[in-house]
């Protein structure tokens, strides 16, 4: 960096914008903010070179340039509104975001950053790079620094009546809730979101994000229509918005389908109009689970899981209905196999399933227990018998309610008996 400074002019600007190299660039802005000049020109020169100078070392990836840039320019914070400080430090947050394993350094970014609004006394401020610290914080699984951060933000925000950031942080707290497992909490909070957006006006990018958690939380208390009606509306907002949790949405919409039992129709909703625009690994992910639930194959559903790895298992939300999604499917398979037997050995249904004898014989007892089906298990010769399913005698149920009402009028022939009496 060169120590003699540019004037805060458009021609600086022009010659950075012309430079060959990102570097070269990078050096020019550094040299036009070492201007000493505060005139309202130069002020709002240097401010388009700050986001002019955070978009390139975003993309040259200097994180650690860009913590430094935000204490560099502490002193020009002091000679511009406070509004427009927020928007330059929240910008240069949003950089750092951006770039690929910099968890660690934006928690000990915005953790600088609320020391000083506490100092300077920027409580707007303060209160939103909280907030963002508070994310970073769940994102990285520290749940319980997260949650203490947020339960004194929100007691703070209420009472300044800010509804907006109060949507965000009450989103977040459910988000955080519901990492916990959580539920009633998690609801609760996304009900306190839900009424503070009602008396504003929300953005269509945070209506969406409501939507999603509300289908998120419907879908975990197995109410996947509802789900399915909340994950649609989130999707309508964020296509719309050409938002990246689109696709994310619509692969939920698939998920609800196959949990009702509606399979068959996941490989309409990706061919139709809106669906063919986020065709990809995500949905090619879906729509294999789908194939492998409509067929009733335990194997298909395995190789699915392993191609897509990382769009089922490493996804927080798919993950957590896989296991339902399994037994259901292994259930499916058995009954399909058991389904010509009167009496069959365990070993070859477990032949026939690939799966091991252990594994095969507790499911077969579980779905026993639960009334699946009628049959017993012979753990001595090593098969399973199944009954044919008990027609249902129409005389018992007769004679039971013949006898309760003999009943009723011996009760009342008593109270007739004692009035006569008495």
């Amino acid at each position: 960096m060169s120590t003699s400074y540019l004037p805060a002019t458009t021609d600086s600007i022009a010659q950075a914008l012309e430079a060959k190299t990102p570097s070269e660039s990078i050096s020019i802005y550094y040299r036009m903010l070492e201007n000493p000049s505060s005139s309202p020109d130069s002020l709002r020169i240097k401010e388009q070179a700050i986001t002019n100078l955070s978009d390139l070392l975003r993309q040259e990836n200097r994180a650690e340039e860009l913590r430094s840039l935000l204490t560099q320019l502490r002193p020009f914070f002091a000679l511009i509104p406070k509004a427009k400080t927020a928007k330059i430090v929240r910008g240069i947050i949003d950089a750092v975001a951006k770039i690929p394993g910099t968890s660690d350094l934006q928690i000990s970014l915005c953790k600088e950053m609320v020391q000083w609004t506490r100092a300077e006394k920027r409580t707007f401020l303060r209160q939103r790079v909280e907030a963002r610290l508070a994310a970073l914080l769940m994102e990285n699984k520290e749940y319980s620094e997260a949650l203490n951060l947020l339960s004194g933000l929100i007691k703070e925000v209420r009472r300044l009546d800010d509804k907006l950031l109060l949507v965000d942080i009450d989103l977040l707290e459910s988000k955080l809730h519901f990492s916990l497992r959580n539920l009633p909490k998690a609801k609760a909070a996304l009900t306190a979101a839900r009424t503070a957006a009602n008396a504003i006006y929300v953005p269509p990018a945070q209506q969406g994000t409501i939507d999603l958690q509300s289908g998120i939380l419907h879908a975990e208390e197995k109410d996947y229509k509802t789900a399915y009606s909340y994950f649609f509306e989130a999707f309508e907002a964020f296509n719309a918005l050409e938002d990246p949790r689109a696709v994310f949405s619509l692969k939920y919409m698939l998920l609800c389908k196959i949990m009702v039992n509606q399979a068959d129709d996941v490989a309409g909703v990706i061919s139709s109009k809106a669906g063919l625009q986020y065709v990809g690994p995500e949905l090619d992910a879906m729509k294999s689970v789908a194939d492998a639930y409509a067929k009733r194959s335990l194997k298909l559903f395995e190789i699915a899981l392993r191609d897509f790895k990382a769009q089922l298992e490493e996804d927080p939300i798919v993950h957590r209905h896989l296991s339902s999604l399994y037994d259901t499917l292994l259930e499916q398979n058995l009954c399909r196999l058991i389904e010509p037997f009167s009496r069959v050995e365990i070993v070859h249904i477990a032949d026939l399933i690939e799966l091991p004898v252990e594994h095969v014989e507790k499911k077969l007892s579980q779905m026993i227990l639960d009334k699946k089906f009628a049959g017993t298990l012979d753990q001595g010769a090593g098969c399973l018998i199944i009954f044919d399913d008990p027609k249902t005698d129409a005389i018992y149920p007769a004679s039971l309610e013949t006898i309760a009402n003999i009943g009723k009028v011996v009760d009342s022939l008593y109270v007739r008996s004692a009035k006569i009496m008495a």
